[in-house]
């Protein structure tokens, strides 16, 4: 268990920063005059960190969990105070960076050291724990960023993280400390790491500019676009190549392992884009203040971890992890469409949703990584947890660009986005502003009409994605988790005979 605390905090620092600066945004970018690159302070943490976690996965195998850990807690650490005494948008920009890089390796490390710690058959048990407060910092940033930028100031959003990322790194250092190494001699294919690294954030970057109401006919997209696939192409000629490569390619051949990465893919494709567009659907489409917006969104944030915490206690009883996939796969597409044609203002209906969907989503994180961990050796247990954190912070990243671009093009193409809004504003925000701002009755409610319609021809396009996870989940062929019950009991059979 002191483990398992210094873990989850550190799990709970890089989730929570992936989302705590959104509600505050325009606060920050208000003091710091920097409209026209506010939406970097996100993007820019989430591409830092998706980028570097699968080298992080790496890395712990080689040098161990104890050091990579740590070496992530503190860089992280150190990034956040640069971002609270940040004076302008490039410098914030910047320490999010860092901070991203140190971010990558708090979630996929911790989840990898678990595995270490952990047998398999109560693995479920503990990932759900982990999952659960993933998924309840991902969801209750915005609340937290919220009520901190209100009742003191938007720095304040960093400097909480130093004592959280003290106790966990003291706790860390102390837990982990007999944790072994790996004894054998290893050489870390760094040109396979840049390779990964810079055609990765060529791509990430494209996608954001996408999401950021940019062309993709742009000079600067096609240049991004055209680096990140060559950059990319490249890395892969390298791994095949590499005596011991960073991304082992034939892992990704497993077939339970390429499914389960698709999968908690396409779960974080809907969670992080639910937690940007709900919130902005119930201030846009249903009037609700901020801080409401943002309360609007406890039902899913408590029912995720709920979920999680069934399908471990569900795993370790039965040593399965098929059944708990299939259901939450199919049961998403389905809550997704109810939350298209539920009326925002009908709180009630549109709970009792946002419940079902916590759950379907909650099922299937902790199944999917363990049944992850159970398909690799133990050598390769960093590595494969990686990936499918990686999966995860991939999903988000594309989630929220790809969605957001689409909400833009139909807000456009509606008709009401044409007005010219204020100086350094995007489409988003001047809706926004003319949704709220109560100058006008008349384009307040066509601008309403308007995004009601974009919303729920988005998350009907958002159901359309999570149909093919239960698709992928049938073609999963289910091996019993080792040391589970059922394990046991066929080996005492085979004994007695």
């Amino acid at each position: 268990m002191q483990v398992l605390f210094g873990l989850m905090l550190a799990i709970l620092l890089g989730a929570l920063e992936q989302s705590i600066v959104a509600v505050v945004l325009p606060d920050i970018a208000l003091q710091l005059n920097g409209f026209d690159d506010m939406a970097w302070v996100i993007s820019a943490y989430l591409v830092a960190s998706t980028v570097v976690t699968p080298i992080y996965g790496k890395l712990s195998d080689v040098l161990g969990r104890r050091a990579v850990l740590s070496f992530s807690i503190i860089l992280f650490t150190l990034a956040s105070v640069f971002c609270a005494m940040a004076t302008s948008m490039p410098m914030l920009i910047l320490a999010r960076i860092l901070q991203g890089l140190g971010g990558g390796g708090l979630i996929s490390v911790s989840q990898a050291t678990i595995g270490d710690v952990v047998p398999l058959r109560e693995r479920g048990r503990y990932q759900g724990y982990v999952s659960g407060v993933w998924a309840v910092a991902s969801m209750a940033g915005p609340v937290i960023g919220g009520y901190l930028a209100h009742w003191l100031t938007w720095r304040w959003i960093f400097w909480i993280n130093l004592p959280l990322a003290l106790i966990a790194l003291i706790v860390v250092r102390r837990a982990l400390r007999h944790l072994p190494v790996s004894g054998r001699r290893h050489r870390i294919d760094y040109p396979g790491a840049l390779l990964f690294g810079g055609g990765l954030t060529g791509l990430l970057v494209f996608l954001t500019r996408l999401g950021q109401g940019h062309s993709p006919l742009e000079v600067e997209s096609i240049g991004l676009l055209l680096a990140g696939v060559l950059g990319l192409a490249i890395f892969v000629w390298q791994e095949r190549r590499a005596v011991d490569p960073v991304i082992p390619l034939d892992l990704l051949a497993v077939p339970t392992v390429a499914i389960c990465c698709t999968t908690l893919f396409i779960c974080f494709f809907q969670l992080i884009a639910m937690s940007v567009l709900l919130p902005l659907r119930f201030q846009v489409v249903g009037g609700a203040p901020a801080d409401i917006a943002a309360l609007r969104l406890v039902p899913l944030t408590l029912a995720i971890p709920f979920g999680a915490f069934i399908s471990g206690r569900m795993m370790s009883w039965t040593g399965r992890y098929k059944p708990l996939q299939l259901a939450g796969s199919v049961v998403a597409p389905i809550a997704i469409v109810g939350l298209a044609f539920v009326p925002v203002h009908d709180v009630m209906p549109s709970l009792l949703v946002m419940v079902v969907l916590g759950l379907s989503l909650g099922l299937q994180f902790p199944s999917g990584l363990v049944a992850t961990q159970n398909a690799v050796p133990q050598q390769q247990m960093g590595i494969a947890t990686a990936l499918t954190a990686f999966s995860r912070l991939l999903g988000g990243a594309v989630g929220v660009a790809v969605l957001t671009t689409v909400l833009i093009a139909l807000l456009r193409h509606s008709g009401v986005a044409m007005s010219a809004g204020h100086a350094g504003e995007d489409v988003l925000m001047s809706m926004f502003r003319r949704a709220l701002g109560g100058a006008d009755q008349a384009d307040a409610a066509a601008v309403r009409a308007a995004a009601e319609q974009a919303f729920r021809t988005l998350f009907l396009l958002s159901a359309a994605v999570s149909l093919i996870s239960p698709f992928l989940v049938m073609r999963l062929k289910e091996v019993a988790l080792r040391g589970s019950p059922a394990e046991a009991a066929k080996a005492a059979a085979a004994a007695a005979e």
